[in-house]
């Protein structure tokens, strides 16, 4: 090769190598931070204003089983369901500790049981496929009641096992301050799939742009060191 088509191709090289080097000063950095928001992204989706409780008694079986790890989510008053779980602390109830409860009835609902067994609510039975109940076929107590605005109906799952809303129809038909409740069960649920794209984008791009800059190092060397 002769100099001046050497020297042709060192520039056309320089030119390259520095071309794939600002390639790769522009991936890395970009796809570090998708991976990164990827990663918080994910993070605070599964755990915003979470908190973790241990399920310790029997009452929501089979549901939930003592010793196992929940988590719960604040939410608005407004916001409580029908069918909810909800952990609630009922002053001078259950030694002031806060427990699991279903939420079968809110707010101006009418909630009865003829049989103490099967429950309807404004009239309609429920389906409660989620209930533990008496292996010996007994029944309990039956109750009809109208639920106080501001206030919820709580029943445990395992109705032969559970110290709930039955057993209080006494104080306010048996009801719990809606402000009493301190979050509802997160059910598990996988990742998000918007963050895990937009982390596999960046790891890929992180790669792409760490091999530009391998080349740009390798192209910006004088050829006369591997044409020959």
């Amino acid at each position: 090769m002769s100099r001046d088509r050497e020297g042709g191709a060192f520039v056309q090289s320089q030119r390259a190598g520095r071309g794939l080097r600002i390639a790769a000063w522009v991936s890395v950095p970009l796809g570090l931070v998708l991976v990164l928001g990827a990663v918080g992204g994910i993070a605070l989706g599964g755990g915003l204003d979470g908190e973790r409780v241990t399920v310790r008694g029997e009452a929501m079986r089979p549901t939930y089983s003592p010793g196992e790890r929940l988590t719960v989510m604040q939410v608005g008053e407004g916001e409580i369901r029908r069918g909810d779980v909800v952990l609630v602390g009922v002053p001078g109830r259950y030694g002031n500790a806060p427990v699991l409860q279903r939420v079968i009835g809110l707010g101006g609902d009418h909630v009865e049981s003829r049989d103490g067994v099967r429950v309807a609510v404004n009239g309609k039975r429920i389906d409660e496929p989620y209930v533990m109940r008496d292996p010996l076929g007994s029944t309990g107590s039956p109750y009809d009641v109208t639920v106080p605005e501001g206030r919820l109906f709580l029943l445990g799952d395992n109705r032969p096992n559970a110290n709930d809303s039955r057993y209080f129809l006494d104080e306010q038909s048996g009801s719990v301050a809606v402000s009493g409740v301190r979050g509802r069960v997160q059910e598990e649920r996988a990742a998000p799939v918007a963050p895990l794209v937009l982390g596999a984008f960046g790891a890929l791009l992180t790669l792409v742009g760490a091999g530009l800059g391998i080349g740009g190092f390798v192209a910006g060397r004088r050829p006369g060191a591997w044409l020959r």
